[in-house]
């Protein structure tokens, strides 16, 4: 049997042979990689790491932060800050980006991270994750401000997430296909486990927070209601839901096995885009599941189409198997343009 490739020898090969990447990318890589290997140690100590619990403190969106909420992202600043790869970082949990401190040289990239994506589960003992991605700086030594992160998200170089459950496993995409890792915790590193990760294109599964039906668009309950009716309903087949409330965890069992994650607008707030975050969850996962041959948009248009207005934006997500997404977005686009008339 082949040995399994490491990750550093992995990403050695993709700038070597293929010239996919550089220097300064790969290097990021790695320590990033270093940074979730960190978080996994720490998340798998539960409460013996009295690391569980909340803090006093809420983040840009008026969460209350977990212990590990900051703990990760303290890991993931320290992790990167030094290295010389990026010239600026921002983080779900932070109001404003992070400039690389002037004592380090500045590197050409921009880092983005949700640190802890589904951390109100890790009181349950419930898997959660980390999603980074990485775009270009193009300030050309300009100090970094928020407006050089507002970058569509076809524009990101590499994206990823890490999936602490029973095992630690990464899925990374550097623009030619998702390939799958999976943490040797003995020898401390990253073993590839599968190359070419595919979203089957038909799917039986789907994931959604059904408590806020009643609170649903028409093209949404129509698409829901469709496939509650099984194979006895317009879809003429049965479909199982499943709901995790951790997109890390509901997005990577769609990767594995097909399926469809939606978490729409709704009209609590019909001003409101939607509820999860444009630039730290829905691009990076975006550009993941399209590298996979899936589908993501926000209802109405490709997700990594949307031009950012600003570094916390929200944004309803559609994503996963090209064919049901291909039909809940035409119902929402036909809704739209009815309600244009």
């Amino acid at each position: 049997m082949q040995s399994r490739v490491p990750l550093t020898r992995y990403l050695i090969e993709k700038q070597r042979k293929q010239q996919c990447i550089d220097d300064d990318l790969r290097l990021l890589i790695e320590v990033v990689a270093r940074a979730c290997k960190a978080i996994s140690a720490y998340v798998s100590k539960g409460e013996l790491g009295n690391i569980l619990g909340s803090t006093n403190s809420t983040n840009v969106q008026g969460e209350v932060q977990k212990k590990l909420d900051i703990l990760s992202n303290e890991i993931l600043l320290d992790a990167t800050e030094w290295g010389g790869h990026l010239a600026g970082l921002a983080s779900e949990e932070m109001e404003k980006p992070y400039s690389i401190p002037k004592e380090y040289p500045r590197g050409k990239y921009l880092l983005l991270f949700d640190p802890l994506d589904g951390s109100s589960n890790i009181d349950v003992n419930i898997s959660v994750g980390t999603i980074f991605s990485v775009l270009q700086h193009t300030g050309d030594n300009q100090e970094v401000d928020e407006g050089s992160f507002l970058q569509p998200g076809y524009k990101q170089v590499m994206a990823g997430y890490t999936l602490y459950g029973p095992s630690t496993q990464m899925m990374l995409t550097l623009g030619d296909g998702v390939d799958a890792f999976t943490l040797h915790k003995e020898h401390g590193t990253f073993m590839l486990t599968e190359r070419g990760v595919k979203i089957p294109e038909e799917t039986q599964e789907y994931a959604i927070n059904m408590s806020y039906q009643r609170h649903w668009y028409p093209p949404m309950t129509r698409y829901v209601q469709e496939l509650l009716a099984g194979e006895t309903g317009p879809r003429g087949k049965n479909f199982n839901m499943r709901w995790v409330a951790s997109m890390v965890a509901d997005v990577h069992r769609l990767l594995t096995r097909g399926g469809v994650f939606i978490y729409p607008r709704d009209q609590r707030d019909p001003s409101a885009k939607g509820r999860l975050r444009l630039m730290y969850e829905a691009n990076p996962m975006s550009f993941i599941v399209e590298q996979a041959g899936g589908m993501s948009t926000n209802g109405l248009q490709r997700m990594m189409d949307i031009q950012p207005e600003e570094l916390h934006e929200r944004v309803a997500v559609f994503m996963g198997s090209k064919k049901e997404i291909e039909v809940v977005t035409r119902y929402h686009q036909e809704y739209a343009a009815q309600q244009s008339d």
